[in-house]
């Protein structure tokens, strides 16, 4: 894995998750876009689909405010990503860095698609 985060700060009144990343870029994820892009086997559909890309389809959905999207805990997994216990309790998911750089939402990201 090459991107590691310098700084990572959740905003419980934004509803967002902030990380700078060693190369000096800057993402911020609504909860909303976390929850739908959960890495979890179940929420990906099968074994076979944990590590790959986010589904493109994550980034079309509207942003909800429910159970499912916010943010209880988050704790870091070793030294190569994040997990995320929400508040409906599902906690299932590890966000390693090269996901969640895929996953960052601005446009000069999501234009390389």
């Amino acid at each position: 894995m090459q991107n590691k985060p310098t700084d990572i700060t959740a905003n419980r009144n934004r509803s967002t998750l902030s990380i700078s990343w060693h190369d000096g870029h800057q993402s911020e994820y609504s909860f909303s876009l976390l929850r739908h892009a959960c890495p979890c086997a179940e929420c990906r559909g099968g074994h076979d689909k944990m590590g790959a890309q986010p589904d493109p389809e994550v980034f079309t959905l509207p942003d909800e405010d429910t159970p499912a999207t916010r943010l209880e805990k988050i704790e870091a997994v070793g030294s190569y990503g994040l997990t995320i216990l929400w508040q409906d309790g599902h906690h299932y998911g590890i966000y390693n860095w090269d996901y969640l750089r895929a996953l960052c939402p601005c446009s000069a990201c999501r234009s390389i698609d």
